[in-house]
């Protein structure tokens, strides 16, 4: 079993190696989690070296991370192009289809990662999953209004949806967007996950899913001797 000092080197170096995909002039998605905050510090680290890029961010989190790095940040309201957006996973399958919203920001993820020329994805070796909904919850952001709906809605669809519960306040999760992160588990692994996605996104009161289907590019993968870059199976 890997150990968890071994596992935060393995985001290190993950993040490292995204960092050497970024040059001067670029204006950067910056995702949310574990392993972008140590590609956050090797891009400040680099500033200081020289390197000058702006960026946005899809979360408070990762707005705070920037702030501290010395990273220029822009609000995403005032783009619709971005040159590289760099994000985390909670599942990657072979075609580099992945699930995020593990942090609740999926939503904002999702905007950044369409903005962008190339969307890439960092994760350290223990999100490669042969088929997506093997292991994680698919999460859906709903607005409290509809939340009712929502879970019918699912439930007709074959899910049981659970809201996210805070764990060190009470009640539910709320997102930055002001609402509910529901996560969804199935008996059966949905066939057509494109239909799917469809499927939810067409839930009155339903904001996003967290199915990140054909966006990515290319992973890079911290794995137990190596970072390896991997490429969509064809």
């Amino acid at each position: 079993m890997k150990s968890v000092s071994s596992n935060i080197e393995l985001k290190r170096l993950t993040g490292i190696k995204a960092a050497d995909l970024i040059h001067s002039g670029m204006t950067v998605g910056i995702g949310t989690g574990s392993t972008v905050a140590f590609f956050i510090e090797e891009l400040g680290r680099r500033m200081k070296q020289g390197l000058e890029i702006k960026a946005t961010a899809t979360s408070y989190q990762s707005r705070i991370l920037c702030q501290q790095a010395g990273i220029p940040l822009v609000d995403a309201s005032f783009l619709d192009k971005l040159d590289i957006a760099v994000d985390g996973a909670d599942e990657i399958d072979p075609g580099l289809n992945a699930i995020k919203g593990g942090g609740a920001a999926h939503t904002m993820e999702k905007v950044i990662a369409s903005m962008a020329d190339r969307f890439i994805l960092i994760a350290d070796e223990t999100k490669l999953v042969p088929r997506l909904l093997t292991s994680f919850p698919l999460p859906v952001e709903v607005m409290p209004g509809a939340l009712s709906l929502a879970r019918k809605r699912i439930a007709a669809l074959g899910g049981e949806a659970n809201i996210r519960m805070a764990v060190r306040k009470d009640g539910p999760v709320i997102s930055e967007n002001g609402n509910f992160i529901l996560d969804i588990s199935f008996g059966s692994i949905p066939d057509d996950l494109k239909e799917l996605d469809l499927l939810l996104k067409d839930i009155p009161g339903l904001v996003e899913t967290g199915l990140f289907l054909g966006m990515a590019e290319m992973a890079i993968i911290g794995c137990k001797n190596e970072v390896r870059t991997i490429y969509p199976a064809i």
